[in-house]
Parts: C-alpha cells; structure tokens; sequence
C-alpha cells in the first residue's frame, strides 16, 4: 500500500485548511505531523482520509 504524502510534504486537515503542516513520517497507516509555522508544538497525528495538500 503506498501512501499519499511523502515527508517533508506540506499538509492541512480538511477541517482546518489553514492550518500548514509538514509531514514528518508515515508509519503503519498514520501520518506523523509537525506544524509548519511553529515546529516546538507537539506532534499530531492523522489518517490519510484526514488530509490534503496545503494550498496558501
């Protein structure tokens, strides 16, 4: 199974389009992710169904 983002890969949540993430690690179906503008937060964690790419 191949997943849709690669690290290093600028996401956002589909409820939260404005929100820029970049993908750290993909790992047994779940994506690792730090926020864009503020990497010292804490890590989020999401399924592929619950992202899309960033647009600015």
């Amino acid at each position: 199974m191949n997943n849709l983002f690669k690290p290093g890969d600028i996401v956002c949540t589909k409820v939260n389009p404005l929100k820029p993430l970049k993908v750290r690690l993909y790992a047994r179906r779940i994506y690792y992710c730090d926020n864009f503008k503020f990497p010292e937060e804490k890590e989020e964690v999401f399924f592929e169904r619950e992202l899309k790419l960033y647009k600015k």
